[in-house]
């Protein structure tokens, strides 16, 4: 009883897979409708390469027959010219067809990777917690270049062997069907070893492509992290890490191609046992007057013609596993259903005043990817993160948010963007819930500056314009003033035209961070995030945004995240966050005064500058 079962599970595992290949094939096939034109001409050309190729042993047996026994020289020439031509003509529609084809896969490939990064750049923040950054790129650069290799080579090679082989099909039966059949005796055992080895190669291809990825991520993650990984002497370790990874993808790579190697000697077994049967019934016939020499050496040849295009298309296929294999990952991203969607009937976020209202918001990370709720607030996965938070904002006000590492500071922010949904509760903007607008349109009145400023590759006044891509020289020049960046960015080689390194690495911490406020003046947003805009800086080039920060924050409804509480005095007020609770808010000296948590964490701060009595007990 098990092993039926067991059995029927694998039955049932394979018909899934065969499922998935049909899937995946037909829908990659779909990106090449819009190209039929084109097809239809690379399929001309294909059948006029195969009736050249099956038309070369007749005209062969031919010039034997009639004009080498008889002797007849000008005849001879005749068919050899003519073979050329025919040779001449074969090449030329295979070229031909190889162009065409590698024109239109190339212009699929470019429409794939396009999809591919328009999905990743609307997928949820949620998605990358879950996906590392290295997988992503294996499937926008590895799994599309294995779809390069069959779109541009291997479909070509897969449609010529197949109409070669039917080509050279109908010439024997034609030349002589007895022995025709003879031949084709191989073709059963020929399609059992296929079958066979393609089996073991669906998995093998598979493994493969899962293993390089593993290979990616490992890369783009010790790439990105060489500073502190040379800082910890973690080259040695990471060496053996990344080693282990490199060689279960040689592993499987040496295993996929152990097996596809196995088509070639497999096949050319085959046509040695062809080859004998033709030579020896072919022969035989030959001697019994009921078929010309002529007839037999063209049968020679369409045998070891035939094997030819089976071998090619044995190469072809290993290609088209790993494609399919490609594609299922690539499709697979896809068709990745969003953690986040417009509601069908969200509409434009009004011009924002900056009236925000948190309303009995709890969150849990886990929530969101389908946790089922055990009726409590908590889920089946994790704690909530949030818990019955009640927080307002008016406008023009400048909120603090503090709390020791944890609490749930960022998360808090991150639900005001709609970076995530609540997971009981509302976020009002202007007494609209985010959840009811269109995140292009919130966002659009929003800016946030991270603890770690990123800048991309470009110009100083290409990051700056990043929000603002109409801005011109000036404004951008004057944003930069407004934050006191203009300073030091003149003195950069180029000025504001000076090329950044990747994530602005030439600049300093101090110096990113200012670019980025003044991305944010240019951008001009109605509610402003800083989550711990100044944690990196010293205490020199934080003077230096705070003078900065007084001017952004200027008439915009502020939410200022920060672990040095030094930068939160100004705020209008102040709300502490513990284990996802909010335990205390107010002014900065209504909290000092009341002797809790905010006065303890105060107190840890500055204790040796200027130190305060024991703080009393939560209340």
């Amino acid at each position: 009883m098990g092993m039926h079962h067991g059995f029927r599970q694998v039955i049932e595992l394979e018909e899934e897979r065969a499922h998935n290949r049909v899937a995946v094939a037909t829908r990659l096939a779909g990106y090449l409708k819009p190209f039929w034109p084109h097809l239809a001409a690379m399929l001309a050309l294909v059948v006029i390469n195969a009736a050249a190729f099956a038309a070369a042993p007749f005209l062969i047996g031919r010039a034997i027959d009639q004009f080498i026994a008889a002797g007849d020289r000008p005849g001879l020439a005749r068919t050899m010219l003519f073979l050329l031509a025919t040779y001449g003509l074969g090449l030329t529609a295979t070229g031909s067809q190889f162009y065409l084809m590698g024109r239109v896969g190339q212009h699929v490939l470019a429409r794939i990777r396009e999809e591919i990064f328009a999905k990743i750049q609307t997928l949820s923040l949620s998605y990358f917690d879950r996906h590392d950054a290295g997988d992503l790129m294996s499937r926008l650069t590895n799994d599309v270049d294995v779809l390069n290799q069959l779109l541009s080579n291997g479909l070509v090679q897969m449609l010529g062997g197949v109409f070669q082989m039917t080509g050279i099909v109908v010439a024997m039966v034609v030349l002589n069907w007895r022995l025709a059949l003879a031949s084709f005796s191989v073709i059963p055992v020929m399609v059992l070893v296929m079958n066979l080895l393609a089996r073991r190669a669906r998995a093998a291809f598979r493994e493969t492509r899962e293993t390089i990825g593993d290979v990616s991520t490992e890369l783009q993650e010790k790439i990105s992290g060489v500073r502190v990984a040379q800082a910890f002497s973690r080259e040695k370790i990471d060496r053996e890490r990344f080693a282990q990874l490199n060689a279960a993808n040689r592993d499987a790579n040496v295993s996929a191609v152990g097996i596809t190697s196995a088509f070639s000697p497999a096949m050319d077994l085959l046509s040695t046992i062809a080859t004998a049967i033709v030579a020896g019934y072919g022969g035989y016939l030959a001697i019994a007057g009921l078929m010309t020499v002529g007839v037999v050496v063209a049968f020679l040849r369409y045998v070891q013609l035939f094997f030819r295009p089976v071998q090619q298309i044995s190469q072809v296929y290993a290609i088209l596993q790993a494609a399919l294999a490609a594609g299922e990952r690539i499709f697979d991203l896809l068709d990745e259903p969003p953690d986040l969607t417009d509601a069908p009937n969200a509409r434009e976020m009004p011009p924002i005043q900056g009236d925000v209202v948190f309303d009995h918001v709890s969150f849990s990370y886990s929530r969101r990817i389908g946790s089922p709720s055990d009726g409590d607030g908590r889920t089946g996965d994790g704690e909530l993160v949030l818990r019955d938070v009640n927080l307002t904002a008016e406008p023009g006000q400048t909120v603090a948010i503090v709390g020791p590492t944890g609490a749930g500071k960022t998360t808090l922010v991150n639900l005001l963007c709609r970076f995530y949904d609540v997971t009981d509760g509302r976020v009002l903007i202007d007494g609209v819930d985010v959840r009811d607008v269109t995140r292009a349109s919130l966002r659009r009145q929003m800016g946030v500056v991270l603890q770690d400023s990123f800048l991309f590759a470009g110009t100083v006044a290409d990051n700056i314009r990043y929000g603002r891509l109409d801005a011109s020289d000036d404004e951008v020049e004057a944003a930069a003033r407004a934050v006191g960046a203009h300073e030091f960015i003149v003195n950069l080689p180029d000025g504001y035209q000076t090329e950044l390194g990747e994530r602005g690495s030439t600049l300093s911490q101090g110096q990113r961070q200012l670019i980025s406020l003044a991305r944010a003046v240019l951008a001009d947003p109605r509610i402003l995030i800083l989550d711990e805009a100044t944690a990196n800086v010293d205490t020199r080039t934080e003077l230096v945004i705070q003078r900065a920060l007084k001017k952004l924050l200027r008439g915009r409804t502020s939410f200022v995240i920060a672990h040095r509480l030094s930068t939160v005095r100004d705020a209008d007020w102040v709300y502490v966050l513990e284990g996802g609770r909010i335990v205390e808010q107010g002014t900065h000296e209504q909290l000092l005064a009341r002797g809790g948590v905010y006065a303890e964490l105060y107190a840890r701060q500055f204790r040796e500058i200027a130190p305060v009595e024991k703080p009393l007990p939560v209340e």
